[in-house]
């Protein structure tokens, strides 16, 4: 076993016995058997595709494509393949926390079997996603569609974990939209892709980094431990040590490892004030209206309006609202009672109105939470 160690750069509290920061040469299976259990965050996986190429691929200029065509990559049968990911996720489900979570990414030719043992396993499937290329590899051959994406796959360790997901943070990042289950991003290409001394790609399936970024910013936290069984030339490394969370690599070819260790080398980390992320809502301190009335920001007898405008309630000292027909209550519940709901969120329901501006209540209980910090 080879240990290639990158100086660790953040200081949370850490099993001493985890090989953080650091490139584990060998099996993904034995490594991950000699790792303590429970001990990392997040796991993403790109394992292999198990393509089952039939021959050489070419284009109409009769040159090669360069294909996958490893030997990591081939396995007799699906049978073969299938006892292959029942052992890998077996081995990582051991070492994810009660609250981590998997991300496996893959293509057609695998990604449902892979889907399938997840779900035999006990894992529980959060999302699939979808990785639209904006721009693929052309078919070559004319005989089927060009396959311009792949599928990830993200579950948590089970049902019961309480996983990681920035949902406000990846919603201001998609301009204040919920970020779609659909992502257009190019393959890994230029200066970022890794190549040989004679101009050949180091490896054939790197991933690119922005497709890393997105799944580490949405679903770690800083110095988060993320592991990868399946390492290759380290995009997950690289951008984990851009991103101020630890990791941890596992691969067996010597060749990728040495581009994934001098590619980790010369990253230089973000500025640690950039990396905190967007809290969660249900994180925040949590304020009850009434305290807007004992802090000031609303008054007894004030009046509130709804969105449109074209319904009216009355603040009263106990934080309860009342309508003119005398129906009384909640902020949530008088806004359901007026929308014939199941359910309101009074926050963003109603406005204090008086008679020159509209101001959203949940505006005052953001301040409130600014004065607290």
């Amino acid at each position: 076993m080879r240990n290639t160690e990158v100086k660790s750069l953040l200081t949370p509290t850490l099993q001493s016995d985890l090989p953080v920061n650091t490139i584990l040469q060998g099996d993904c299976i034995s490594q991950l058997a000699n790792m303590p259990a429970k001990s990392v965050d997040l796991i993403f996986a790109d394992p292999p595709y198990n393509l089952q190429l039939r021959g050489d691929l070419q284009r109409p200029d009769q040159s090669n494509v360069d294909a996958v065509t490893d030997a990591w990559d081939q396995f007799e049968s699906f049978k073969a393949y299938d006892a292959f990911t029942m052992a890998w996720l077996t081995a990582a489900k051991r070492v994810l926390k009660d609250d981590g979570a998997l991300w496996v990414i893959g293509s057609y030719h695998n990604i449902f079997r892979v889907g399938a043992t997840l779900q035999d396993l006990g894992y529980w499937i959060l999302n699939d996603v979808i990785w639209t290329k904006s721009n693929p590899m052309p078919n070559f051959r004319g005989r089927r569609f060009t396959n311009a994406h792949e599928t990830l796959i993200w579950a948590s360790k089970s049902e019961k974990s309480k996983y990681t997901f920035h949902y406000e943070a990846m919603k201001a990042a998609n301009d204040d939209v919920q970020m779609r289950s659909d992502w257009l991003m190019p393959i890994c290409s230029g200066g970022e892709r890794l190549k040989s001394e004679d101009d050949k790609k180091i490896h054939p399936t790197q991933k690119p980094e922005s497709l890393l970024h997105r799944i580490l910013q949405a679903t770690t936290h800083e110095g988060d431990v993320v592991l990868d069984p399946f390492f290759g030339t380290g995009t997950t490394g690289a951008v984990a040590k851009k991103l101020g969370r630890h990791f941890i690599g596992i691969e067996r070819e010597s060749t990728y490892i040495e581009a994934a260790q001098k590619r980790i080398d010369a990253i230089t980390p973000y500025e640690a004030a950039s990396l905190k992320a967007l809290p969660a809502k249900r994180a925040l301190p949590r304020i009850p209206f009434i305290s807007l009335i004992e802090n000031g920001y609303l008054k007894p007898g004030d009046k509130l309006v709804n969105t449109k405008a074209t319904a009216q309630a009355t603040i009263h000292a106990d934080g309860t609202l009342s309508l003119s027909c005398g129906t009384r209550g909640s902020i949530h519940k008088i806004g359901a009672f007026i929308e014939n709901a199941a359910s309101c969120n009074g926050w963003t329901y109603w406005y204090a109105d008086n008679g020159k501006e509209k101001t959203l209540i949940d505006s005052y209980r953001e301040k409130m939470r600014k004065n607290k910090d």
